[in-house]
C-alpha cells in the first residue's frame, strides 16, 4: 500500500498534536507503565533491567521477551525508593481479575538528513526526510491467565532520494543490497517515492496456566542477552506473526529452574527481493531455553536455534514443525547437507549465551556466541569451533539512590571472519545462497545491523530520575568489509572499512500524562559507497499520551 503525501502537512500536524498535548498532560496523574513493560525495547522494560541490576527489583530470567502482563508483575520492585515510584507501582499493586484499559497512544516525527537511519524500531523504517509515526490500543487481562493486547502502529516515510550504491542492475532490483543482492532481502531504498505502511504491531494473545504459556501474536521478540546489538532475535525490525508454546514461569529441575520457548512463525519479504513465486515466503521454526543454576544467584545460561526455510508447497508437516529439535550435525540428517547428497534449503543460526546479574554489586556482565549453519560431525565441530560465528560481550554498572539512578553500559560486537576463511568459505552473518532473503523479514535485519557489517560498539551514559530519562551515546558500526573493486566492478578510490561513527543524546521528559521524547544524533560514515565520507543528522520528536 502506497499514498503520497506533502511533507509540510504532514509535520505540521505532528508539531499540533504535540503543542495541544502539552497542557492537556500536567492536569491529570501519572500513567501507570506496567502494560508497557511488555514491549521489546520499550522505556519501561530498560528501567525494570536497571532496576534488577541495582537490587531494587527481583531477579528473573531476562533472555525470553517480550515478557506477559504476569511476569510483568513478578518484576515489579518490592520497594518505593525509585526514581519512578509514580509511574511504576510496587508488587503489592498487581491487578485484579478483570482489567480492560487503553494502550497509550504515541505519535513521532523523525528526520533525516542524508541517508536512512534507525535501530530498534520495529516496524518502522525511516528513510532519508521526515516519517511520521502513530499508535494505539487496547488491552484487556483476565487474572494472571489471560491476556490480549491490540496495539497497531501506521507510519509515512517521505523517503527522498539519496546516491544508491547500484551495480546495474534494472527497475526494482536497483534498490536491493549491492554486496549480497542475491543472498539477502535489505534494501537501500524502499522504492522512488514516499510511503504508508500499517503494521499489526505489539499484539498478542496468551494464555497461561499450570506453568505454561500458549499464544499468537506479531510483536516483537529478544532471545539473548544484549541491550542494543542482539544478535539472533531483536527489535531492529517488525515483529512477525507466530504462534509460541513454553513455560511461563521457569520450572525448578533441582539443579536449578529452566526455562523456554517454542515459536513457529511466517516469514515475508519486501518488493525489492530477488525471490518470486514459491519461496517468497518463508517458514521459520526456533527454540530458545535458559538454565538458572541453583547455586549461582543471578547466573543464567541459554541456548537458542532459529530455521527459516521456503513455506513447504505441500503444507507444513510434523517434520517441519520439529525443525529446531534435529540434530546439530548434517552427518545425523539422513543424507540432507551431507556431501554429494541432496541440498538443504534451510537457513539455520544457532546461539548460546549467559548473562550474570550481582545486585550487591549492581553490576551485570553477559555476551553471545552466534554460529551460522550446522557443523559435519563432533570433529568438524571441535576442529572449526569458530566458523562463520560472532560474537557480542557487554557490561553495565548502577550507582546512585532512590532519587536518581545513573547507569554506563558498553557492548563490543564482532562477526568478521576467522582466519579459517583461508582454508573454508566463510561470510559475514544473515545472508544465505538458498533461502536468499536471508535472516530478514520484510527487508529489514532480524538481527544487528553492526553484525552484518562485521562488528561494532556501543558506549552509553543513562540516568533515570522522577522527571524522566536523559542518556548519551557513542556507538561505531561496520556497514561492510573491505573490497578490492566495486560491486560494478570498477576500482575503489579509498580502500578499508564503510564504518559509521554516531554521537547522540535522548531527553524523555515526564509532564503529568505525557511522556516528551526528543533526540538527536550526529552520524560519520567513513568511506561510504567505497568513496566519500558523509554526514547524517537523525533527529526526532515524539509523545505519549496517558489516557
Amino acid at each position: 500500500m502506497r499514498t503520497r503525501f506533502r511533507p509540510v502537512p504532514a509535520s505540521a500536524c505532528c508539531a499540533l498534536a504535540l503543542f495541544l498535548a502539552v497542557p492537556l498532560g500536567a492536569q491529570r496523574p501519572a500513567p501507570d507503565l506496567r502494560n508497557e513493560a511488555v514491549v521489546v525495547g520499550s522505556d519501561a522494560e530498560r528501567y525494570l533491567r536497571v532496576l534488577q541490576v541495582a537490587g531494587a527489583a527481583p531477579l528473573y530470567p531476562w533472555s525470553i521477551r517480550g515478557f506477559s502482563p504476569a511476569e510483568v508483575d513478578r518484576l515489579l520492585p518490592d520497594t518505593a525508593a525509585h526514581p519512578w515510584r509514580d509511574r511504576l507501582p510496587s508488587a503489592d499493586s498487581a491487578p485484579g481479575t478483570l482489567r480492560v484499559r487503553g494502550v497509550r497512544p504515541q505519535a513521532g516525527l523523525t528526520y533525516n538528513s542524508a541517508f536512512p537511519q534507525g535501530t530498534n524500531d520495529g516496524a518502522l523504517w525511516t528513510g532519508r526526510g521526515l516519517t511520521a509515526a502513530v499508535s494505539a490500543g487496547v488491552e484487556v487481562r483476565v487474572g494472571s491467565a489471560l491476556s490480549l493486547r491490540v496495539e497497531p502502529l501506521a507510519f509515512w516515510s517521505q523517503n527522498r532520494s539519496f546516491p544508491l550504491l547500484v551495480d546495474g542492475r534494472p527497475d526494482s532490483l536497483r534498490f536491493t543490497d549491492p554486496y549480497s543482492p542475491g543472498g539477502i532481502d535489505l534494501p537501500q531504498r524502499f522504492g522512488d517515492g514516499s510511503f504508508v505502511r500499517v503494521d499489526p504491531g505489539q499484539s498478542t494473545l496468551r494464555l497461561d496456566g499450570r506453568g505454561f504459556a500458549a499464544g499468537v501474536s506479531t510483536a516483537n521478540q529478544q532471545w539473548g542477552t544484549a541491550v542494543d546489538q542482539p544478535l539472533l532475535l531483536g527489535p531492529t525490525a517488525a515483529g512477525f506473526p507466530h504462534a509460541f508454546l513454553g513455560t511461563s514461569t521457569p520450572w525448578n529441575v533441582g539443579l536449578g529452574r529452566l526455562h523456554g520457548r517454542v515459536v513457529w512463525g511466517s516469514l515475508g519479504q519486501s518488493a525489492y527481493s530477488e525471490v518470486r513465486g514459491h519461496g517468497s515466503r518463508r517458514l521459520m521454526t526456533g527454540v530458545v531455553g535458559v538454565f538458572l543454576p541453583a547455586r549461582l544467584t543471578g547466573l543464567e545460561l541459554g541456548v537458542a536455534r532459529f530455521f527459516h526455510e521456503p513455506w513447504p508447497e505441500g503444507g507444513v508437516a510434523a517434520a517441519d514443525l520439529t525443525r529446531p529439535l534435529e540434530s546439530f550435525y548434517k552427518g545425523n540428517l539422513g543424507g540432507r547437507d551431507e556431501p554429494g547428497g541432496p541440498p538443504g534449503v534451510e537457513n539455520q543460526l544457532a546461539m548460546g549465551f549467559f548473562r550474570w546479574t550481582l545486585p550487591a554489586s549492581r553490576f551485570e556482565v553477559y555476551g553471545e556466541f552466534l554460529r551460522e549453519d550446522h557443523n559435519y560431525d563432533l570433529e568438524d565441530l571441535i576442529l572449526e569451533p569458530d566458523r562463520s560465528s560472532g560474537y557480542l560481550l557487554g557490561g553495565r554498572k548502577v550507582w546512585g539512590r532512590d532519587g536518581v539512578l545513573r547507569t554506563v553500559r558498553a557492548e563490543w560486537v564482532n562477526t568478521t571472519p576467522s582466519h579459517l576463511k583461508r582454508g573454508a568459505h566463510q561470510g559475514l552473518p544473515y545472508h544465505h545462497s538458498s533461502t536468499r532473503q536471508g535472516h530478514t523479514v520484510h527487508g529489514q535485519l532480524l538481527g544487528s545491523p553492526a553484525a552484518y557489517g562485521g562488528g561494532g560498539s556501543v558506549v552509553a551514559l543513562e540516568a533515570f530520575t522522577p522527571r524522566g530519562r536523559w542518556s548519551v551515546d557513542w556507538t561505531r558500526a561496520r556497514i561492510s568489509a573491505p573490497r578490492r573493486t566495486s560491486p560494478r566492478g570498477a576500482p575503489l578510490t579509498h580502500s578499508g572499512w564503510n564504518v559509521v561513527h554516531s554521537l547522540g543524546g535522548e531527553v524523555v521528559a515526564f509532564r503529568g500524562r505525557l511522556d516528551l521524547v526528543a533526540r538527536v544524533r550526529g552520524s560519520w560514515e567513513l568511506n561510504r559507497h567505497y568513496a566519500d565520507d558523509a554526514f547524517n543528522l537523525n533527529a526526532s520528536l515524539g509523545v505519549r499520551v496517558g489516557l
